[in-house]
């Protein structure tokens, strides 16, 4: 018995540890909008829906059952990535004069938060694996007296993934965040400019 457990131990030390594989989005700067909102955005954070909140890849297998895998995870958790991808993709897009990323000091005129309440990879069709993202974005004004949203949008996007590597899943979900940032920019510039005056000086 203790010629077998010493053997054991043995075992345990030389076998090499599994390594974990991280990742981050990348999300090319979306195209400058032609007029930006002559105000300052600050993008407070985003909330992401609990089975999705923590590091590891989910994988949707049936409409009923999940899987996450401890060996492929992002390298911070998903709520302040996506919510640092967002304000940088709307800095980017020029969408207001200025854009205040998420964790400063209160000081925006106006505030954007989002509820993501799909980030995973579906593999429910074998033949047709994509990547899934679901969030809606919330922008009301900066003072805190009044911060019930007055502007509201809910963005999905399915990306297929071109192959079966996790580099290629994290590929797929990056540019389905990529897809939904550039149409959010889009989107805010378009709301109605007296509506934001009215607002911001009521």
């Amino acid at each position: 018995a203790v010629a077998f457990a010493a053997l054991a131990v043995g075992c345990s030390f030389s076998r090499p540890a599994p390594v974990k594989q991280e990742y981050l989005l990348e999300v090319p700067s979306p195209p400058p909008v032609a007029k930006s909102q002559p105000a300052t955005l600050q993008v407070r954070g985003v909330t992401v829906a609990a089975p999705f909140r923590g590091r590891s890849f989910v994988y949707r297998q049936t409409d009923l059952r999940y899987d996450s895998d401890f060996y492929t995870e992002f390298v911070v958790a998903p709520g302040a990535m996506l919510a640092d991808g967002t304000a940088r993709a709307l800095e980017r897009s020029r969408a207001f004069t200025r854009v205040v990323p998420p964790g400063s000091a209160p000081e925006g005129d106006f505030v954007l938060d989002g509820f993501f309440d799909a980030f995973y990879f579906d593999l429910r069709d074998g033949a047709k694996p994509a990547a899934e993202i679901s969030v809606t974005y919330f922008l009301s004004r900066g003072d805190p007296l009044a911060s019930v949203p007055f502007w509201s949008k809910q963005y999905r996007r399915r990306v297929p993934i071109d192959g079966s590597s996790t580099e290629k899943q994290a590929a797929a979900l990056s540019s389905a965040f990529a897809e939904i940032t550039a149409e959010l920019a889009t989107d805010l510039v378009e709301v109605d400019g007296d509506v934001l005056l009215h607002r911001r000086h009521r």
